[in-house]
């Protein structure tokens, strides 16, 4: 589908008492299957020793078998991938488990460490042997090398020279730890019931077990939970704070709180900030299933215009890929998408959707709520136009595949065979979540909040 993809979730489990840690990992995992589909995996411990199973593919055909198997343990890992770096090989998958100088380890990473490409070439010209092509190998071969001999103070000194995104869970000898970078880009939450922690990258993986005391790991804070409970640590601060703004428009699942704040209802205030702004007569507006659900509902509030669901969404259509020829790639998008007839003949649409990359698929999907009668078709996008790519985590396509930055969204609007077409003003999307200033808009603006290797457009910028 032509749309902004996801990137990883992970999650971690210590309990006091022994319990079957890997059936206990499975269900939080499920429940962040929206944050990855190429990939799943969990190592626990096992008899004092790390156990590491993943595979490509979803949550259910990887790791089902553990519904039916008891594994006791105290602690585990996991992780869902979708590959925003290093692709879709076996060896990128996650957790990563490697026995070091400093004992087991094993890692599971949401997000991408942006200056990877320098600490990668660094590393090979010390000796080492990757194993993968993954930006989450670097951290391990960093803290095997270190010559600090606490492994706090390894992880430490590792953690300072890393830029970019990284909300991580680890696993090392009797412990569990939850990490997230000094600018907090990435979600990443923890919380307690009965003996159990849990760290997870949105609270929905948080209500599988039920959990309600939690809270969200602060930007540059280490939590290290052991048999002796919960203990924080800063290992880096920045005066800067750069939360992804793509997770309240699109990745995060619309039931959960991420930076301290319901997805759902800031959804809900970006299509009534849609409304607000927008102009054009309409009978109808519709959502494209699901990305567009929350903030079509949002804008039909503050419009008045009635809401109904126009298209229905195929869920066993899976994830569609690249096709080789146009007919084929519109039918990609027809397996997914199907309108429903009744309700859009003779009526005027307002189609509302969270954004726009190529428009190739915007294209299809105008075609066929016209086939299906609608008289007008006006798409309205819940994010502003999109100009630069991501260095943090989302697969942002290089800036010449981004339809924005050479059309306009008349010459958009005439492309993809719309009446018109509307984006969401970055200043109106910052009036939509609490504590603007502490966002990162740099793929509508360019304002990165650090040195990204932006080499293609002949400059370098820097936040």
């Amino acid at each position: 589908m032509d749309s902004v993809k996801h990137y990883c979730g992970v999650v971690g489990i210590f309990s006091q008492e022994k319990s079957n840690i890997p059936e206990q990992l499975y269900f939080p995992l499920f429940s962040l299957q929206h944050r990855g589909q190429e990939s799943a995996g969990i190592t626990y411990v096992k008899e004092e020793r790390f156990a590491t199973f993943k595979d490509l593919g979803s949550v259910g055909s990887v790791l089902s078998h553990y519904l039916n198997e008891e594994h006791l343990s105290y602690a585990g890992i996991g992780h869902v991938r979708y590959s925003t770096a290093g692709g879709n090989l076996w060896d990128n998958a996650q957790p990563i488990h490697i026995t070091c100088n400093r004992g087991e380890i094993a890692l599971a990473h949401n997000g991408n460490i942006s200056n990877a490409d320098k600490l990668r070439e660094r590393l090979s010209h010390e000796g080492a042997i990757f194993q993968s092509t993954s930006d989450t190998e670097l951290v391990l071969h960093m803290l095997s090398r270190s010559r600090k001999i606490d492994f706090f103070d390894g992880i430490t000194e590792v953690l300072k020279h890393l830029e970019g995104a990284f909300s991580m869970v680890l696993l090392h000898r009797d412990m569990l730890i939850g990490i997230r970078d000094p600018l907090g880009f990435r979600p990443l939450y923890i919380g307690q019931k009965e003996g159990m922690t849990m760290i997870a990258s949105e609270t929905c993986a948080l209500d599988t077990h039920e959990i309600t005391e939690y809270r969200s790991v602060e930007p540059g804070e280490m939590v290290i939970v052991t048999k002796e409970g919960v203990r924080s640590e800063r290992f880096n601060s920045s005066p800067r704070i750069a939360q992804c703004v793509f997770e309240m428009i699109y990745f995060a699942r619309p039931d959960s709180e991420i930076y301290n704040q319901s997805v759902h209802i800031n959804r809900k205030k970006m299509g009534a900030a849609l409304a607000k702004v927008d102009t054009v007569e309409a009978d109808l507006v519709i959502p494209v299933p699901d990305s567009g659900n929350f903030a079509a509902l949002g804008y039909s509030q503050e419009s008045g215009v009635p809401f109904d669901f126009g298209l229905t969404r195929n869920h066993f259509a899976g994830r569609s890929f690249i096709q080789p020829t146009k007919s084929k790639r519109e039918m990609a998008v027809k397996m997914k998408l199907h309108p429903n007839k009744e309700t859009l003949k003779g009526k005027r649409v307002i189609m509302v959707d969270d954004s726009l990359v190529r428009g190739t698929t915007s294209r299809t999907i105008v075609k066929l709520l016209r086939q299906a009668g609608a008289s007008e078709v006006h798409l309205r996008l819940s994010s502003p136009e999109l100009h630069w790519p991501c260095f943090f985590g989302i697969d942002v396509p290089t800036r010449d595949e981004l339809i924005s930055n050479h059309k306009t969204p008349d010459e958009i609007a005439e492309m993809i065979g719309a009446d018109s077409v509307m984006f969401l003003p970055i200043e109106e999307l910052e009036h939509c979540v609490e504590e603007p200033n502490k966002f990162c808009y740099a793929c509508f603006n360019g304002d990165y909040p650090v040195h990204v290797p932006l080499k293609s457009e002949g400059v370098l910028k820097n936040g």
